[in-house]
């Protein structure tokens, strides 16, 4: 049987997830390695209270360069104050010295409870420990996934092959998040490695043009959380001509499969929202601006009275076009058609502003349908764009209302 491959199909790319105590009973420690030092780019949470290990992270790259991630789970060391911070530090430190890399070289993420006092010794500890295990065999990489995960209920991962001006490129990711999502990140991390060859600040704009199709175009609660980054890593190991500007021989084709890989995740982590029964995508068409159209996406998307209909499976229609009116975003609500259904079949239910007559038992049997598909045609412009979110249950509820106890 052929291995499905992940991180450690990347050239010069090892990794490994152990577990080190802090959770009772999944790993919860994640380390990813280039044996050469990488091209790095990083986007980061929006939220003014930011974890320590986010500001550490910052620091480190901004240079653009890496060489090593380790994450711990568990533990968000957010609102942890100055033993927060030497905790993050210290994770940095440990990684350098164990690998014998400097230590700006390591970059450091955390993700669990806010608050909480940090278990630096435990981590530290960990990380010593586990370094020696490093490794390109193909579990690894399936347990770095499930080290970094909190109530998720299962791993996030991608890979993906491709050509950049002749040249085979590989490209890994994982990622985790279930709960606090909402647009400009949130309780969200992903980790993406590639061998291509590309310099730091090309790679940082298209990182930051990605994500802006991908993790700042999903939502689940509508809470952005204090930890959430997106890494990236390319080492240049594929030897192909570096990438300088967008321009460059194979640009393209690799801003494409990142933001491909990025929206891979993105939705992964959408369709394990803590709760949700519905994975709905949001598609708003012929807009002046593609600003204006994700704002509205956004917009409905958060709106918790779109994701209660949604799980009541209510072709409430007038929510959605409530929640549009209230993004900000200048329209004309005459030229407006919206399509609602599912994946199977959508519906017109409004044309050039005026309500269509529809057959409601057969759109609430759409709406039992697991993947959902709400679409706004303003007719005012060529721009486009899409996001993807969850509905509100009462599972979601209740799962809150008890987390940390």
């Amino acid at each position: 049987m052929e291995m499905i491959k992940n991180l450690t199909n990347v050239r010069g790319i090892k990794c490994w997830g152990a577990h080190t105590g802090i959770k009772s009973l999944r790993r919860d420690l994640a380390m990813i390695y280039s044996d050469v030092p990488a091209s790095a780019a990083g986007v980061f949470t929006q939220n003014k209270v930011t974890a320590a290990p986010v500001d550490l992270t910052k620091k480190h790259i901004a240079d653009g360069k890496a060489q090593a991630i380790v994450i711990n789970a568990g533990n968000a060391n957010a609102a942890t104050g100055e033993q927060g911070r030497l905790g993050a530090e210290a994770m940095a430190e440990a990684m350098a010295e164990e690998l014998k890399i400097d230590r700006e070289l390591v970059l450091v993420s955390s993700t669990g409870l806010i608050g909480e006092p940090f278990p630096t010794e435990d981590i530290v500890k960990g990380i010593r420990e586990n370094v020696s295990k490093l490794t390109t065999k193909s579990n690894a990489g399936s347990f770095t996934a499930n080290a970094i995960l909190t109530t998720d209920t299962y791993a996030k991962e991608g890979f993906v092959e491709f050509g950049v001006d002749g040249y085979e490129v590989n490209m890994g990711g994982i990622a985790k998040g279930s709960g606090m999502i909402h647009p400009n990140m949130a309780t969200m991390l992903a980790f993406i490695v590639t061998d291509v060859a590309i310099e730091p600040k090309l790679l940082q704009k298209t990182v930051e043009e990605a994500a802006d199709k991908s993790f700042n175009m999903i939502t689940v609660d509508g809470d952005t959380s204090t930890n959430d980054m997106v890494l990236v890593m390319a080492n240049g190991k594929a030897h192909n001509d570096m990438l300088k500007t967008k321009k460059d021989p194979g640009y393209s084709d690799f801003k494409k499969n990142l933001e491909e890989m990025m929206i891979h995740l993105a939705k992964q982590i959408v369709s394990d929202g803590e709760g949700a029964s519905k994975f709905i995508e949001y598609e708003v068409v012929n807009a002046s601006k593609v600003d204006e159209a994700r704002t509205l996406i956004r917009e409905i998307s958060d709106s918790t009275l779109v994701k209660a209909a949604m799980f009541g499976r209510d072709p409430n229609w007038g929510r959605i076009i409530g929640a549009a009116g209230n993004a900000g975003i200048p329209f004309d609500y005459q030229k407006v058609d919206l399509y609602l259904g599912s994946d199977e079949k959508i519906v017109k239910v409004i044309e050039q502003g005026v309500p269509q007559e529809f057959d409601r038992n057969m759109m609430k049997k759409l709406l039992r349908e697991s993947h959902l598909h709400i679409k706004l045609d303003l007719h005012q412009g060529k721009s486009a764009a899409k996001g993807w979110g969850t509905d509100l249950t009462t599972d979601y509820v209740m799962f809150n209302s008890v987390y940390t106890t």
